[in-house]
């Protein structure tokens, strides 16, 4: 038996540049989702302008909190742990550099051309084209530089985080290749490649994968990676990681025509969604458990450890949202929630609770890593985040529930001459109360990131340039 130790050296820069991104892009978006809130509880914050009102700022938060904070959480944490899970470099620089470089400018062209109304009008798809081909190549670069590393990787074994983001990685850039199908007319508008019905079918089966492969895949890949090292555990079951994995990508797939439900899509293909979603239930909770079961053993360090605190309830939201989902997809209970806030209250119970959390977590245990420090700079505040974070999710969610099932209520109540009961308008001002909670809910949320913005700032700046790029090196030792 003989011990090798050889140094290396990881390109921790361009998972620094994504790092601090996403915290920057996530006080940006959720601040304007805030605001858009407010709109809802005081229409006058539209200020009368095109620019500034609902329908315009809207699809620039989603895209903000979807493919700016959350897309750079998943390029910083997927290059950090492809690099240490590989225990090799990444394969390219300077095509690690593009792909910061270009997804930023993918972001600065949709706050430029979002609010003056250039839109595809596809939900999370909204990009029209000469952006959203400047996205695909940012993509597949992004492709090249994760599968080229794992490829030379000096380990035998592939992690099985790097399975999820692998798969999160690839059918992201089918999904957005496909959809984005289209003829362009002018620089910013342009058709889809598709009509009706079928233009339906393909949106939502993109729309709907969108979370289920860009905000949940590849945060699972993060999961696997960040809760076992946070938690100082192994895996609570390497085998249901596997099974897990190909149960997920298998039936996720699957889901979206339950966004199409009592429409003109054909009611086999209604049907065969609702079936999937209501299947995927047994996978989504596999991975939950999997991860919940990892603290066996480590669950004192919950009292003491915030980062692991925001781990684990990122994970209880999970299980929850994965719940309520394919419960929705069923036909009768989506004839109560469709079109009603109750929607609202699911998608950010999965965008809260469990993305930003999860990426908050693993951000707050890779930043000290990333620049030479032992820990963030105040666990205090990290503690102060986490519970503005846990109390601004359950407003937001609590209240979009209670404004949902009311409104689905009020929508369907007949008068025995077979008149509707309530106008729309009625059911308008039962919901104001609600607004006023689930903006306040938004702010508490997004004050946490302020919080967290001073903490990775003051990190930061105690940091070392020669520390930081030591932590870089490592030594792989092996036995031969």
């Amino acid at each position: 038996m003989s011990t090798a130790i050889s140094p290396t050296a990881y390109n921790y820069k361009v998972v620094r540049q994504f790092a601090i991104m996403t915290v920057v892009w996530g006080i940006l978006g959720m601040g304007l989702g805030v605001f858009i809130a407010s709109q809802l509880v005081w229409p006058e914050l539209n200020f009368g302008l095109p620019w500034t009102t609902f329908g315009r700022l809207r699809p620039l938060h989603t895209n903000l909190v979807i493919f700016a904070f959350g897309g750079c959480a998943l390029f910083a944490t997927s290059y950090y742990v492809v690099q240490r899970t590989c225990q090799t470099r990444l394969i390219s620089d300077a095509l690690a550099a593009f792909t910061f470089w270009g997804w930023q400018a993918v972001i600065v062209g949709a706050i430029v051309t979002l609010p003056l109304g250039y839109t595809t009008t596809k939900e999370y798809a909204e990009l029209e084209w000469p952006i959203a081909i400047l996205l695909a190549i940012v993509w597949v670069t992004y492709a090249v530089v994760f599968f080229g590393t794992i490829v030379k990787r000096k380990t035998k074994h592939i992690y099985v985080g790097n399975w999820f983001y692998g798969a999160f990685i690839l059918v992201t850039a089918m999904l957005h290749i496909v959809n984005h199908a289209s003829l362009p007319v002018s620089f910013f508008k342009s058709y889809s490649a598709y009509a009706g019905a079928t233009d339906a079918m393909i949106q939502w089966w993109y729309g709907h994968n969108a979370v289920g492969f860009f905000l949940t895949t590849g945060f699972l890949g993060m999961m696997y990676y960040f809760v076992p090292k946070q938690a100082e555990r192994p895996i609570y079951s390497y085998r249901l990681s596997i099974v897990h994995f190909w149960a997920l990508i298998t039936l996720y797939i699957w889901a979206g025509p339950h966004h199409l439900h009592y429409t003109a899509l054909p009611d086999w293909a209604q049907s065969l969604g609702m079936a999937m979603s209501i299947i995927l239930l047994a996978p989504s909770w596999g991975g939950m458990i999997n991860g919940m079961m990892t603290l066996s053993g480590a669950w004192h360090k919950l009292r003491t450890d915030p980062i692991l605190r925001f781990l684990v309830v990122s994970l209880a939201f999970y299980g929850m949202s994965t719940f309520e989902g394919p419960m929705m997809a069923i036909k009768t209970v989506n004839s109560l929630s469709h079109y009603t806030d109750w929607t609202i209250g699911h998608v950010h119970a999965g965008a809260l609770g469990w993305v930003a959390m999860i990426s908050i977590g693993a951000l707050y245990h890779m930043i000290p890593k990333l620049f030479g420090r032992a820990q963030m700079h105040s666990v205090s505040l990290i503690n102060t985040h986490f519970w503005l974070a846990t109390i601004g999710t359950v407003l937001y969610i609590a209240s979009m529930w209670v404004n949902g099932i009311t409104q689905g209520l009020m929508w369907r109540a007949i008068n025995d001459d077979g008149t509707l009961t309530y106008s729309f308008v009625e059911g308008l001002q039962a919901s104001h109360p609600g607004y006023i909670v689930r903006a306040l809910g938004g702010a508490i949320f997004a004050s946490g990131m302020l919080f967290m913005a001073y903490n990775v700032w003051r990190t930061v700046r105690a940091s070392d340039p020669v520390e930081a790029e030591a932590a870089t090196k490592i030594a792989v030792v092996g036995a031969h």
